[in-house]
């Protein structure tokens, strides 16, 4: 069995020390891992991210993440990927990691994401540059996730994991205005995990939104945003052979 710890959306701030860390004492006898889905700081200020880095230390197990948007609001985003580094966290942006995990290897591809809409309502590269500019950027951050995917499986790994900040689904945004979904997240997303493949597929963003969906391919998608989980972090158990996944709560 394979215990993911998952989270997104903590908007750390300059005081949030100590908001995080007393739910992970103990992550090491509950997780093998633990994975978060982007908007770790509030506006993405560096000092901001030093905070979170403190809470993430030494926790014992590996830390994955990928950036949302507000952490890229004041354009310091390398330098919160620098501070964060520093506590031994990796920043996946279109890449992915292979982690050994009781005899089986566990891969996550991450990527931020973007906006664009869903299948119906869903905007396209046509028209001004701006708008161009909105969805191919949409598109190759999709291609870079379904890149990192298919490099999982060349590297061999047992379980692939699709980490992101963007929605890949409307189902999970159910609870959030209509008129915004667009920008939420893209079904290209989704359309990279079918075609690459994946065990699992986790975002954030979706404050509002709920938990479960699914790709129309069938692979299991979770919102980890704090707000809709409603704690610290969740923990899904993937098993090994029929990956089948249950929710374990956390406080």
């Amino acid at each position: 069995m394979i215990r993911i710890a998952a989270a997104g959306d903590l908007h750390f701030g300059t005081d949030s020390a100590g908001s995080f860390r007393p739910a992970l004492v103990d992550l090491p006898d509950r997780a093998d891992m633990l994975l978060l889905a982007g908007d770790l700081t509030r506006i993405g200020r560096p000092e901001e991210a030093a905070v979170l880095a403190e809470e993430l230390a030494d926790l014992g197990v590996p830390v994955i993440a990928v950036l949302g948007n507000h952490d890229y609001h004041s354009d310091r985003q390398d330098e919160i990927v620098a501070a964060l580094e520093k506590a031994d966290v990796r920043i996946l942006e279109g890449a992915s990691t292979v982690v050994e995990v009781n005899h089986s290897r566990i891969g996550v591809a991450g990527v931020k994401g973007f906006g664009g809409g869903f299948a119906g309502a869903c905007g396209s590269d046509f028209g001004e540059r701006e708008m161009k500019a909105f969805i191919e950027h949409s598109m190759e951050r999709a291609a870079r996730l379904q890149s990192g995917l298919e490099d999982l499986g060349r590297q061999g790994a047992d379980t692939r994991i699709a980490l992101m900040h963007y929605s890949p689904i409307r189902e999970t945004l159910q609870g959030e205005p209509l008129e915004i979904y667009p920008f939420l997240g893209s079904y290209l997303l989704a359309e990279a995990v079918d075609r690459a493949g994946a065990d699992l597929a986790l975002h954030g963003h979706a404050h509002r939104g709920r938990e479960k969906g699914a790709t129309p391919g069938g692979v299991a998608v979770r919102n980890v945003a704090q707000t809709v989980i409603n704690q610290a972090f969740v923990i899904y158990c993937l098993q090994a052979d029929a990956r089948e996944e249950t929710a374990v709560g956390a406080s």
